[in-house]
């Protein structure tokens, strides 16, 4: 019975944190604008002169005499833009809504509720829950607006792609909060916090190949981006929104030419010019979330076990 009320009040404590750092969060206006800087980059990029270069890349990679129908190149591009969106803000956002445990502690709340009665693995999972549920709230509304733009320019993705970009967001925004939550565990000012989540914002997106394709990159730039596992997330989300514009592509070009349209556009990635599949990729990822769970779940465990021996020497 005890250890039931105390399930009990363990989950009544997560739920009250989570909702309190999500609160916190999104009444920032500050931290929250800085979060949409990496999407609101991208946009202004595509706008500017992004799209109208994808477009002659598309055009370029076409075999002499053969066009595209306006409607399947702008679906292509559109669908290109949307993943790389999603690839970038599901770390890029992780890393501003996590200020809010860095706050905590440069303002003292942390304190107060380790001396509430609030198990520290109860308050440690909160953070990484309430980081979670606002990286992915605002990335499902970019994903919503991103399925409006890509239909009004051509949709071509069928409802398996639909479910896999669901799933690729969760299994990255898992990955984001959890690289999150340690990286910042360590900082202590919100100066570091604010830079380190600037940082990640403003070069993320060259990592993982949101702004660029990979395939564009010198040899060995590509080889060590091959090395980042939020790299194989992106390379998931390429895979499923652009997927379907590719089978169209394929009834009215020859196979070399669709094949080296996805080669030029990350649809295929390379890992030391092997050929990655997608389920490669998955596995990857889903391998790095874990790793990284039980880094942070090690971090947890040892910062309690020092906090313990102060107590105990005091």
């Amino acid at each position: 019975m005890r250890k039931g009320r105390d399930l009990r009040k363990d989950f009544s404590d997560l739920r009250w944190l989570t909702a309190r750092h999500i609160k916190l969060f999104f009444k920032d206006k500050q931290t929250f604008f800085m979060s949409l800087i990496t999407p609101m980059i991208l946009v202004a990029l595509f706008v500017l002169f992004l799209r109208s270069v994808y477009l002659s890349t598309l055009a370029a990679s076409l075999p002499r005499g053969f066009e595209l129908p306006d409607r399947l190149a702008d679906g292509f591009v559109a669908g290109w833009l949307i993943s790389s969106v999603l690839g970038a803000c599901s770390v890029t956002l992780a890393f501003c809504s996590q200020t809010i445990m860095v706050s905590d502690k440069v303002n003292g709340r942390i304190q107060d509720f380790r001396i509430a009665p609030v198990k520290p693995t109860v308050l440690s999972v909160s953070y990484f829950a309430a980081t979670c549920f606002s990286t992915l709230l605002v990335c499902l509304v970019c994903l919503l607006l991103g399925f409006v733009y890509i239909a009004a320019c051509g949709w071509y993705m069928t409802f398996s792609d639909v479910a896999g970009i669901v799933g690729n967001l969760l299994l990255s925004t898992a990955f984001g909060a959890l690289l999150a939550v340690i990286v910042e565990h360590f900082l202590r000012t919100m100066g570091a916090a604010n830079a380190a989540a600037t940082l990640v914002s403003s070069l993320y997106g060259f990592v993982c190949g949101a702004y660029m394709p990979v395939s564009q990159f010198a040899a060995g730039i590509r080889n060590a981006v091959a090395f980042v596992p939020g790299t194989y997330g992106t390379v998931l989300f390429r895979r499923f929104f652009l997927r379907g514009a590719l089978a169209e592509m394929e009834k009215i070009l020859p196979a070399e030419a669709v094949a080296g349209i996805g080669d030029a556009f990350d649809f295929q990635f390379y890992f030391f010019g092997n050929p990655v599949s997608p389920s490669a990729c998955f596995a990857v990822l889903a391998v790095s979330v874990l790793l990284l769970a039980c880094a942070y779940i090690a971090i947890v465990a040892l910062g309690g076990r020092k906090k313990r021996g102060k107590r105990r020497g005091k």
